[in-house]
């Protein structure tokens, strides 16, 4: 380490709250540079060493990690004004002070740890799963036409991180929107052999009542968020086509199941 570099230091802001009722405040930080350093190295040495940049001790902050290599979505958080995977956000690509703060579009448990609950019923609400009755050896499954397993396979990174809904200018306290994560899951669950056998289940979830597609603003923030790159507008604009025609059925009956 060079003598500019050991004399470099790295500021952060960081948005805090003791618990899911208290009034949530700043505390800035100060901590040594090091190279090649990620958001969560550097709440690793605050954690380390709890001293804000008063000099004073504090308690360390609380932020969710699991994998650090961008797979399971565990360390969303906004950084700088944008929400993103903390794992992947280099601190010597970050303007600083780097200002960390929760996803408020969820409930804050505390600091930078919300409870992404909301977003994980709306995936049970739409059955983002294929079932199967038992676990007897049925033999393979159908297959899947190449093109289809190819953008399948794009919808099925999803990793439920939540950046999307975060981003997404429909999804707050004064609506029910399910947003476009659990939108894009019907897409990819409808699109499997087996999993089709519950489209019709599936896409009336998104027509029924408050929070289905309909709430969607097309602000297309969702898609510019993702970590992962998924066309979320696509499978928006998918669903959309796919409800039309469900309707029609509903309207008109069909014995048409597919």
């Amino acid at each position: 380490m060079t003598t500019e570099t050991a004399n470099k230091t790295i500021e952060l802001i960081i948005v805090r709250q003791e618990d899911p009722e208290s009034k949530s405040y700043e505390e800035k930080f100060s901590i040594p540079y090091r190279p090649n350093m990620n958001v969560i190295s550097a709440l690793m040495e605050i954690r380390r060493n709890p001293v804000n940049k008063e000099g004073q001790n504090t308690t360390p902050v609380a932020w969710d990690a699991s994998c650090l290599e961008e797979v399971c979505g565990a360390c969303s958080m906004v950084i700088n004004g944008k929400p993103r995977q903390s794992c992947t956000a280099l601190i010597d690509k970050l303007e600083q002070p780097i200002r960390l703060e929760p996803m408020n579009t969820f409930p804050v448990m505390r600091d930078l740890t919300v409870d992404r609950s909301r977003m994980f019923d709306s995936l049970k609400r739409v059955k983002a799963w294929v079932p199967i009755d038992g676990t007897y050896d049925l033999g393979p499954g159908p297959r899947m036409p190449e093109a289809k397993r190819q953008w399948a396979y794009e919808l099925s990174k999803c990793m439920s991180c939540g950046v999307c809904l975060q981003a997404c200018p429909n999804v707050n306290d004064k609506s029910d929107f399910i947003g476009p994560a659990a939108i894009s899951q019907v897409r990819l669950f409808n699109a499997h052999p087996t999993g089709a056998m519950h489209k019709a289940e599936r896409l009336q979830t998104l027509m029924d009542g408050d929070g289905g597609l309909s709430n969607c603003g097309n602000s297309q923030n969702c898609v510019e968020a993702c970590p992962k790159e998924i066309p979320l507008t696509t499978s928006i604009a998918a669903m959309n086509r796919a409800t039309t025609l469900q309707s029609f059925k509903n309207f008109f009956g069909s014995d048409n199941t597919a």
